[in-house]
């Protein structure tokens, strides 16, 4: 008994295995930029408009 659940333990574990390989690609995902020539210290300086959110601060309100 202890044989056939040995067995089915390493062949669940192959079939596991084998289907990670087969539907996971090995290559990782680089970030690449597209063209060395941006730059983004001048996009970011040319931002506007940028939307903005109002609130109410209350840091150094306290109760009485």
């Amino acid at each position: 008994m202890r044989v056939h659940s040995t067995l089915s333990l390493v062949a669940v574990l192959l079939v596991g295995v084998a289907a990670k390989l087969a539907f996971y690609d090995s290559h990782l995902a680089r970030a690449v930029p597209s063209s060395a020539s941006e730059d983004i210290q001048t996009m970011q300086r040319s931002i506007t408009n940028l939307p903005l959110q109002k609130f109410q601060d209350m840091t150094f309100v306290f109760a009485d």
